[in-house]
C-alpha cells in the first residue's frame, strides 16, 4: 500500500514535467497534387472537405455503382462520425456534387 501511495505522486510529478517541457511537433504537408472539378457547389464542398483531409482523398475513392448512396453515407458518416461541421442544408448539395464528379 505505501508503495502505490508514494508511487502516485511521483507519476503525477512527471506527468506535469513531461507537459511542461513538450514542444509542438512541426512538419509540412505534402502539395496537393489533385484539384476539385468544377462544377455546382465545389466552393461548399472545398470549404468542408478540405478542412480534413485533401482532395487527393475524395479523387481516389473507388468508382462504384451506387455514386448517389456512396456519397451520401460518407458525408454522413463524417459528419455523425468524425464531427464534421456540416450544416444539414449544405449536406445534399455536397453529395449532389461528389455523386455527379467522382
Amino acid at each position: 500500500m505505501k508503495r502505490t501511495a508514494l508511487l502516485l505522486p511521483g507519476l503525477a510529478l512527471a506527468a506535469c514535467l513531461g507537459a511542461a517541457t513538450a514542444a509542438p511537433i512541426a512538419y509540412k504537408t505534402p502539395d496537393e497534387t489533385a484539384a476539385f472539378k468544377p462544377g455546382p457547389n465545389v466552393e461548399l464542398v472545398k470549404n468542408n472537405c478540405t478542412a480534413c483531409h485533401s482532395v487527393d482523398y475524395v479523387a481516389t475513392q473507388p468508382p462504384m455503382k451506387d455514386r448517389k448512396g456512396f456519397w451520401q453515407a460518407e458525408v454522413t458518416k463524417m459528419i455523425k462520425v468524425y464531427g464534421a461541421p456540416i450544416d444539414d442544408a449544405d449536406v445534399g448539395k455536397i453529395v449532389d456534387y461528389l455523386a455527379a464528379t467522382y
